[in-house]
């Protein structure tokens, strides 16, 4: 049979994962209501976190599908899955145009020499404009230095949630057909002439968890047959090399995986038995061949703590604590996170180091689902030195918004080190392009929610180290801490209201030193927020006045990463996000500051 392999690539929101599920779908490899995002967090979140496999059968040849995730938290994703596959489908909304990271993906595809098929998807949508679009790929496509046959792309117009695809905008509405037998015309075949009996090589391009067989590599077979109980020898790209044997092989079928007796070059495999496999590696058949060339994995960007949870409410909620058990949870997600980097030299604090706020806030989300309990730094971007310069991660940010929120945007990034490279007026909204340091970015996401009245997009790419861009002012806010334990009480909540957004509700248990709000005026604020009204015997008209409470400020784990101040921990539970200092009293925080 014959195979091609694909990956679906696209900005984060652009429809990769509903055209999948409508492939899935048509071509009978699932049942009605499968889909790709099988994680909860991605279900909930409606984004793809983790590349994940899936296979079809149409017109007598198998088609290898990698879904990939399209925010830039997760590029690191995309980067190696390329490299296993022949062709992609670029997916582009047709209304938004090319965002950033279309052209982070384009550009690691057109460098590898792949020859995408342009999916412009969401054509139902009344402000799609398939033909500006496709202009806009094209101008993208010759700006990347695609070579004249990368640019000579092939358009399908779809609409991915209802299975539709047309070569002309004029054809009539049916189904996915035109999509498919594009596949099958342009995407080349996998495993013609290859020779079954020639040594194995297979390099893997993702690894994935199995509680029974362990570590398991997701690869794809370039040359030769791979089979349950075989030895192979794994190389390293500088040429160290290790022995090991399988114990288990499975394909895609569908979304399941199959286990099989055999397969061979072209195909897209899982292998169980080689517990200390990792992605890039070769494994060959023969222990003289040259290794296959390495997958390069992206730096990470941003830094921070990960420590014992030592707050008065420790234990209460959590069923895994101790700093072992959080090692323990940490390496476990080393074996498949590759993004991620963790410092274990100290024993009671894990220095992590990750892609982006959302890489880290994902992470910190699953282990509290599970039942851990931790505390955890204010993040910082990673700062290192070339040549005697000190260097930070820029990022590249384009932001679709209402035209009058463009000045209140273009000046808060300014104060944040952003500089505007390039403004586009549409009919009522503009599209503006900023560049600046990482830095500016953390925190800033809320804020630009409440400037654009939640009306605004904003995507962004890192495009890697500059020089250091200087001081910049990110906090606007002071904190308001408890100076008690106890329940919040809604009259002392009531007063406290006007002086900032409070984060807590009455009957809310509160600590010394827990973060219970922000002040407006930017200065740090003790309160009590346990003290009730004093009761007298006297009863005056006009004196018991109506509580109205402002809705507060829900903190979840990204928000929490935003806004918390450099002395400050954030206490991550299976059922809390509390903000607190570092120093619980007034004196250890005055010792410290001396």
């Amino acid at each position: 049979m014959e195979i091609r392999n694909i990956a679906i690539i696209a900005h984060v929101d652009h429809g990769k994962t509903a055209l999948t599920d409508a492939i899935l779908k048509q071509t009978g490899a699932v049942a009605e209501g499968a889909t790709m995002d099988s994680n909860a967090l991605e279900r909930e979140r409606g984004i793809t976190i983790y590349a994940k496999n899936a296979s079809v059968e149409y017109k007598g040849t198998k088609i290898n599908i990698v879904d990939t995730p399209g925010h830039a938290d997760f590029g690191s994703e995309v980067e190696r899955v390329l490299r296993s596959i022949d062709s992609v489908l670029l997916v582009v909304d047709a209304a938004e145009g090319p965002m950033p990271q279309t052209r982070f993906v384009l550009k690691k595809s057109l460098e590898l020499g792949l020859k995408p098929i342009v999916v412009l998807n969401k054509i139902d949508k009344p402000a799609s404009d398939p033909a500006r679009s496709e202009e806009q790929v094209l101008e993208l496509f010759l700006e990347l230095g695609a070579s004249n046959e990368q640019s000579s792309f092939p358009v399908i117009y779809a609409i991915g949630r209802e299975g539709i695809a047309l070569k002309n905008l004029t054809d009539e509405h049916k189904d996915l057909t035109p999509l498919l037998d594009t596949i099958l015309e342009k995407v080349p075949v996998a495993n013609i002439a290859i020779d079954p009996n020639a040594p194995l090589l297979l390099q893997p391009f993702n690894l994935a968890y199995d509680n029974f067989l362990g570590r398991l590599a997701v690869g794809r077979i370039y040359v030769g047959t791979i089979r349950p109980n075989q030895q192979v020898f794994i190389k390293k790209p500088n040429g160290e090399v290790r022995s090991g044997r399988t114990t288990k092989i499975f394909t895609f079928q569908g979304l399941e995986r199959v286990e099989t007796a055999e397969a061979s070059a072209g195909d897209i495999v899982l292998i169980a038995g080689l517990p200390d496999i990792y992605i890039g590696e070769t494994v060959t058949t023969d222990e003289s061949v040259v290794p296959l060339p390495a997958i390069a994995v992206d730096e990470p960007t941003i830094a921070l703590n990960f420590l014992v949870n030592n707050s008065p409410f420790a234990g209460r909620e959590g069923k895994y604590v101790t700093s072992r058990q959080i090692h323990d949870r940490l390496e476990k997600e080393l074996e498949i996170n590759v993004g991620l980097k963790i410092d274990f030299s100290s024993s009671d604090s894990f220095r992590v180091s990750g892609r982006g706020e959302l890489h880290i806030a994902v992470l910190l989300e699953n282990m509290r689902r599970e039942g851990y309990e931790l505390q955890v730094s204010q993040p910082h971007v990673i700062i290192h030195e070339e040549n005697g310069v000190k260097m930070e991660p820029f990022e590249e940010v384009i932001i679709d918004t209402p035209s009058e929120f463009q000045g209140a945007i273009i000046k808060k990034l300014g104060a944040r080190a952003f500089a505007l490279q390039n403004l586009t007026q549409h009919e009522n909204s503009v599209r503006l392009t900023l560049v600046g340091p990482t830095r500016g970015l953390l925190g800033y996401k809320n804020v630009f929610v409440i400037d654009t009245r939640g009306e605004g997009i904003l995507s962004s790419r890192v495009i890697g180290f500059k020089p250091y861009a200087g001081e910049i002012k990110r906090r606007q806010v002071g904190s308001m801490i408890s100076m008690a334990t106890g329940k919040a009480l809604g009259y002392s909540l009531w007063n406290l209201q006007n002086r900032g957004q409070l984060y807590v509700k009455p009957a809310d248990e509160v600590y010394e030193g827990m973060v219970i709000g922000n002040t407006a005026k930017g200065e740090e604020m003790m309160a009590n927020p346990t003290k009730g009204k004093n009761q007298s015997n006297v009863r005056a008209s006009g004196t018991d006045e109506a509580i109205v409470l402002v809705p507060t400020f829900d903190l979840t784990i990204e928000h929490g990463l935003e806004i918390m101040a450099d002395d400050e921990y954030l206490e991550i539970t299976p059922t809390s996000v509390r903000l607190r200092k570092q120093f619980l009293t007034e004196n250890d925080r005055a010792k410290s500051r001396r």
